[in-house]
C-alpha cells in the first residue's frame, strides 16, 4: 500500500476500518516503529498512555478554552485508536469484525451489563 505522508485526502474506500488498520500499521512501519518485532505489553501500555494524556487535558481544562481542550482530547483519542489499529494489523487481528461482533453481543446484554455503573 502506497501512502503519501503529505496527502491528507483519503478515499472513501480507505476510510473503512480494515483499511484504516492497514494504513495505521503501514505508516508506523514507514516511520521505523516496526524495524524489529515489538513487545505486546509495551504496545498495550502505549495505548493506555494515550488515554492518560486525554485525561490530563480534561484535568487541566481550566487553563484552556473549551474548544481547545476538546480538540486535544480528540487528538489523544485518535492516537489511541491509531495505536490499536497498528497493533491489530501487526498481530493479524480483524478489528473490524471484532467491533461488529462485540457491538452485537452488547446489544443483547442487560442494562449496564448487569452492573451498578
Amino acid at each position: 500500500m502506497n501512502i503519501n505522508n503529505n496527502d491528507s485526502s483519503i478515499s472513501e474506500e480507505n476510510r473503512k476500518m480494515k483499511n484504516i488498520q492497514r494504513i495505521c500499521h503501514q505508516i508506523a512501519k514507514d516511520k521505523g516503529f516496526w524495524d524489529k518485532d515489538r513487545n505486546n505489553g509495551e504496545l498495550i501500555a502505549l495505548m493506555h498512555t494515550e488515554l492518560s494524556e486525554a485525561l490530563e487535558w480534561l484535568r487541566n481544562e481550566s487553563n484552556l478554552k473549551e474548544k481547545e481542550m476538546w480538540d486535544n482530547v480528540a487528538e489523544e483519542m485518535a492516537d489511541c485508536v491509531i495505536r490499536i489499529c497498528d497493533f491489530c494489523e501487526a498481530r493479524n487481528l480483524d478489528l473490524d469484525t471484532a467491533i461488529w461482533e462485540k457491538m452485537d453481543k452488547n446489544k443483547k446484554r442487560k442494562r449496564k451489563h448487569g452492573k451498578k455503573f
